[in-house]
């Protein structure tokens, strides 16, 4: 592997938590746990928002779609490192990681869109009520989330080639468990100033530009709560934000952390149990909290089960 640039390589040296071998079982049974909670999750709101007619909404067509989000971009990382963790090789080959940060940028970069759009979603149900179903028509509900993924799968596409043209001198050694772009920005063997500046700046784009319009949503929606006079009503409007305003808090907070601060500030060892949390704790716990406290979803999972019931 010490070939003089980074597509001679035939692979990379995953780093991981190998300094920390008396984790590595722990992390590795931990991780199995909450992958399989993350696919049972995402894939009951995936299946209930298609099964019970009730949910043909665009709220759960949109929720659906963030499922479908997270379950690509855990299942795009985790099995890599539940596959280095559970032997010797922590190896991963040139093309997989090109493949896996192509794959988890698209994805991140989509959910944040998803997220923003999602709240205009909630914007027009409370303060445009009448008009919601003439607004958040189905073709619209197709072409913002079609455009969602098409913005991302670009995004991607311009990140991932920036990176890979970087020569790494036969470096291959990653400090962390998966192909990520500060991690691999640390492994080019030339100056990376005007790089780290451009990726810096179209990072603070694509997270800070959709934060901006969801704040701007919620205050005008918050607006339009307090102006109801029923505390009924207040905490209905409120409770049908809080789910969405929960999982943009955690999303955005932990992507903000991990790319949006200078790189001499970059903590490996922090990044990379922050990389757990947005790689594997959120997207388990997103359906938790858009059904723990939604009568919908929970009244469309007992019909469902109700109905496997009567069936046998």
């Amino acid at each position: 592997m010490e070939q003089k640039n980074g597509s001679s390589l035939t692979g990379f040296l995953l780093l991981g938590f190998s300094d920390r071998p008396q984790l590595e079982l722990v992390l590795f049974v931990v991780l199995l746990i909450f992958y399989i909670f993350t696919l049972l999750g995402n894939t009951t709101i995936i299946a209930l928002s298609h099964l019970d007619p009730h949910l043909h909404t665009p709220m759960y067509f949109f929720l659906s779609n963030l499922s479908f989000l997270d379950l690509c971009y855990t299942t795009s990382i985790v099995t890599q490192l539940l596959v280095n963790l559970s032997g010797a090789d922590k190896s991963i080959s040139f093309g997989g990681c090109v493949v896996q940060l192509y794959i988890s940028l698209g994805l991140g970069c989509t959910e944040c869109i998803l997220l923003g759009v999602m709240a205009f979603d909630r914007y027009v149900a409370v303060c445009r009520p009448l008009y919601y179903t003439v607004i958040i028509h189905p073709r619209l509900c197709l072409l913002m989330a079609s455009a969602s993924w098409m913005f991302g799968v670009a995004n991607s596409l311009l990140h991932t080639v920036v990176i890979f043209l970087l020569p790494f001198c036969g470096r291959n050694k990653l400090d962390h468990f998966f192909c990520e772009i500060p991690a691999l920005l640390k492994l080019a063997c030339t100056d990376i100033t005007m790089i780290q500046s451009e990726i810096f700046f179209v990072s603070a784009l694509d997270l800070l530009l959709p934060v901006a319009f969801i704040m701007f949503s919620y205050g005008r929606i918050i607006r339009a709560i307090l102006r109801i006079k029923s505390a009924a009503g207040q905490r209905k409007a409120f409770g049908t934000c809080g789910s969405h305003l929960t999982v943009v808090t955690l999303f955005y907070g932990t992507a903000i952390y991990a790319y949006l601060q200078p790189s001499n500030n970059y903590c490996q060892d922090q990044g990379k149990f922050i990389a757990l949390f947005y790689t594997i704790v959120t997207p388990m716990i997103n359906p938790l909290i858009y059904t723990l406290r939604n009568k919908d979803v929970k009244g469309a999972m007992r019909k469902v089960l109700w109905k496997d019931y009567d069936s046998r």
